[in-house]
């Protein structure tokens, strides 16, 4: 995936905070206020009750929970759970062959074509 140009993110309001954490290396994610279900991706109503939600720093440690190497493409798509819980669509970094379900992953950073960073994993 090094020689890949990733297209930039599409930032809102409610995504904004995320990038500029992002760029200080922080991975964040939201968290309801009222339930207190964790959730990505991030979005200012929570997706189960609709409660105002708050960012929280999250550890960029998780496991892989589904996974599909797009061998012509040269990448490898994945559903990742997060240790908080909430799982997410991401790229897993690194060789097809040794990857896993369950197996355990840590959050990468990998830079977009304006420079923003995304989240990605590698086992």
């Amino acid at each position: 995936m090094a020689d890949r140009i990733i297209p930039s993110p599409v930032q809102n309001p409610e995504s904004e905070p995320f990038y500029a954490a992002a760029k200080e290396g922080k991975f964040m994610i939201r968290r309801c206020k009222d339930c207190s279900k964790p959730h990505w991706y991030p979005r200012a109503l929570c997706p189960f009750c609709f409660g105002d939600t708050e960012w929280e720093a999250a550890s960029g440690e998780g496991t892989i929970y589904s996974f599909s190497p797009m061998r012509r493409a040269g990448y490898t798509i994945a559903y990742v759970t997060l240790k908080e819980g909430p799982t997410m669509l991401t790229n897993i970094l690194g060789d097809p062959d040794k990857l896993a379900c369950g197996l355990p992953v840590k959050l990468q950073w990998t830079v977009t074509e304006d420079g923003t960073p995304v989240p990605t994993f590698a086992a």
